[in-house]
């Protein structure tokens, strides 16, 4: 029996047509496993960033106090505000506190801009100098000025950082009013 030459060929061309599909599927699967990967690595930064900015970082520390200047209004609010457990330091020049009481509209302060009525300040220990950030374990006092507050009076206040959730909260001014009043 004499054999065929172009039968020989017809087998190496079925090995190169194995080999060449083998190829492909190994590009193809190394493709789909990277889109899958970067996939899997873009729903993490989603979720971290979400996690980020649905939690609350700022924390009240302590009173909400409200000074007075002639025992009848309150003219001036402080408090203090620290950084929650494991949260990263936050640029207080994007920082806003909202202000406002149910007979005045609502007031957005800025850090430091001594331009407008609307600024506060931002000290460690409420002394020194007017900070720009707030760093872990640190502590620091927020102050204002505002129209005057008569007595038995809610005063609505949020403190809105750049990043994360907003920390509203809400006090009432005392039946009678002296030099240093704590809100309650």
């Amino acid at each position: 029996m004499k054999k065929n030459p172009s039968d020989a060929f017809t087998g190496l061309e079925a090995a190169i047509v194995l080999i060449a599909f083998v190829v492909v599927a190994a590009v193809f699967s190394y493709v789909v496993l990277g889109a899958g990967f970067f996939t899997t690595q873009k729903a993490q930064e989603t979720i971290i960033k979400s996690v980020e900015q649905s939690t609350a970082n700022v924390q009240l520390i302590g009173n909400v106090y409200g000074l007075s200047s002639d025992n009848a209004n309150i003219t001036e609010i402080r408090f203090s505000v620290g950084l929650a457990p494991g949260a990263a330091s936050i640029d207080l020049t994007k920082f806003k506190v909202a202000f406002s009481t149910p007979s005045t509209n609502l007031v957005i302060l800025t850090l430091g801009d001594t331009s407008s009525q609307a600024h506060f300040t931002a000290r460690e220990g409420g002394e020194g100098p007017s900070l720009s950030s707030l760093d872990p374990n640190q502590q620091i006092e927020i102050a204002f000025n505002v129209t005057p507050v008569p007595a038995n009076t809610q005063v609505i206040i949020e403190i809105r950082p750049a990043v994360g959730a907003a920390l509203p909260f809400s006090k009432t001014s005392p039946a009678t009013i002296t030099v240093t009043n704590v809100l309650v």
